[in-house]
């Protein structure tokens, strides 16, 4: 695994504000990737919620967190600086949270433009096949979802719904968008070891996004090998007993272990998850002492 070093202002509050009861989400989204509420909105929620410490995990977008962090010092709550990311594990999509980055970072913030741009050509290429199954989706109908996010399937589906082409939101991945579906298309990755190195030069630390599962050990060694930190336990998607065996590996490969609710709100009708998929503020200063000492 690789070695952190501090960079950046990420958000810290002095450790003592925070009680031995207090409560994290480490993995939520806002209107800057596929999330239904702006940066203030979720805070306030998050804080509603019972949270302490949020970390905002938007896909291939950071820009979110300068506000977000300053939201949350108004109300005593930490926001960790996160991202998501794509990467290509054979043929398996696999996504991994970067936590604590410093999202000032120009390296960072320069492979993030590319890959915003790689998302807008994808659902150009998703809208195009779309319209061969006779849906006359337009491209500017998912931009108009995407707002100011990074342009993703979510808002495909969402245009796909309030259009009237589809029943539900899930119908727009079962039916036609989903991996494998008649308009289907595969994003641009990055290898994990190129992912795991943006975020080190950034930095921060690598988790594992919610492998469910989809992932073997043998995938998670290849993982562990090009600098895994760690692997995200609770999520939404996994019972009990997937905790417990992703648990049982986070301590047989000395990996560091994280958790949220994986939040996006709006039509995926996941506001139940707030403030109930949490971890205690060991786990996050457990993370926190791998980097800073």
């Amino acid at each position: 695994m690789s070695q952190k070093v501090e960079s950046g202002n990420k958000g810290d509050v002095p450790q003592s504000s925070l009680s031995s009861a207090s409560r994290a989400d480490l993995h939520t989204h806002t209107t800057h990737s596929d999330g239904a509420l702006v940066p203030y909105d979720l805070i306030q929620r998050a804080h509603s919620a019972g949270l302490e410490v949020l970390s905002i995990t938007d896909h291939d977008n950071v820009g979110a967190l300068d506000e977000a962090i300053e939201w949350g010092k108004g109300l005593g709550m930490e926001v960790i600086t996160g991202l998501e990311l794509s990467v290509s594990l054979g043929e398996k999509d696999v996504h991994v949270l970067a936590y604590f980055i410093d999202h000032r970072n120009q390296d960072l913030l320069d492979y993030l433009t590319f890959f915003r741009r790689e998302r807008l050509k994808r659902a150009e290429r998703i809208v195009q096949k779309l319209n061969k199954l006779n849906i006359p989706l337009n491209l500017e109908a998912v931009l108009e979802q995407a707002g100011i996010g990074s342009v993703g399937r979510p808002h495909i589906a969402n245009a796909l719904l309030d259009g009237k082409h589809i029943a539900t939101y899930h119908e727009a991945f079962e039916k036609f968008i989903g991996n494998g579906g008649p308009a289907f298309e595969k994003k641009y990755q990055l290898s994990p070891a190129d992912a795991f190195k943006l975020i080190t030069k950034a930095g921060g630390l690598s988790f594992l996004a919610h492998p469910g599962k989809y992932i073997s050990e043998l995938d998670l060694s290849q993982l562990i090998k090009n600098g895994l930190d760690g692997i995200e336990v609770i999520h939404p998607a996994h019972d009990e007993k997937l905790k417990e065996y992703y648990r049982g590996l986070v301590n047989q490969y000395f990996l560091l272990e994280s958790g949220g609710s994986d939040f996006h709100g709006g039509k995926k009708n996941d506001d139940y998850a707030l403030g109930v998929f949490t971890v205690p503020m060991h786990i996050v200063e457990t993370m926190r002492s791998r980097l800073f000492t």
